[in-house]
């Protein structure tokens, strides 16, 4: 599989991990915090829906391990960032509104456990982010992806807002909100219990439960953490 994004060279700056479960905020925060920065917003989870999306066209099953990996070596995954949100090219195709669509979602959660796959991607997430001067979000990227990433962050919030959140996202892309509570519950046991890059916190990442706070308080606190990161 072959990875890319489209950026100007630019100088070595921060690479920034945000990770958290589905409806805890860090697409915005990741989003916004970018924007502020003049960074790159890498989200690791289009890549997973981009194959997940590709073992539904080709009728490859999301237990096979070793079909999806296959799979994904004989892939081309672009990410084209923009104001809008990453651009998602899979074989040249733009498929980004494709990959937000229900079956595809719920087909990357499982395509995501599967060891192989999961060591493939990174490696070329690694890549993506090598020069820093990115924001990148997922569910391992302070754990696993860069373990060693300048800023580290970690959102969660009370798992019934969560699931409200994530049916607003849905309603605001113009999607019909069919994600359930009980959906939601089983991605989070999923991604929480799988056996490699388990959803976790890193050891030194700053934990925000957003339950009861704003974007914008959220994006203070970890504004916060980026300028001291700046100034040091």
């Amino acid at each position: 599989m072959f990875f890319a994004v489209s950026s100007d060279s630019q100088p070595r700056k921060l690479i920034i991990a945000v990770d958290g479960p589905a409806g805890a905020g860090k697409s915005t925060i990741a989003s916004r915090l970018a924007r502020k920065l003049g960074y790159i917003n890498l989200e690791s989870g289009a890549m997973y829906r981009a194959l997940a999306l590709k073992a539904i066209e080709w009728d490859v099953s999301f237990d096979d391990e070793l079909a999806l990996f296959k799979l994904a070596e004989g892939s081309s995954i672009q990410l084209q960032p923009n104001l809008g949100g990453n651009r998602v090219l899979l074989d040249k195709k733009d498929v980004t509104q494709r990959v937000r669509e229900r079956d595809v979602t719920e087909g990357a959660s499982r395509v995501s456990v599967h060891p192989k796959v999961r060591q493939w991607m990174v490696s070329h997430q690694r890549e993506l982010g090598k020069d820093g001067g990115i924001v990148m979000e997922g569910r391992d990227i302070g754990t696993k992806v860069f373990p060693d990433a300048d800023v580290k962050i970690f959102l969660d919030a009370d798992p019934v807002v969560r699931e409200q959140r994530r049916m607003q996202q849905q309603k605001l892309r113009g999607e019909v909100a069919e994600t359930s509570a009980a959906e939601l519950r089983d991605r989070d046991h999923r991604d929480r219990t799988r056996a490699t890059s388990p959803l976790e916190p890193a050891s030194d990442a700053l934990v925000l439960d957003s339950t009861s706070m704003s974007e914008d308080e959220v994006l203070r606190r970890v504004e916060g953490l980026v300028q001291q990161k700046l100034e040091t």
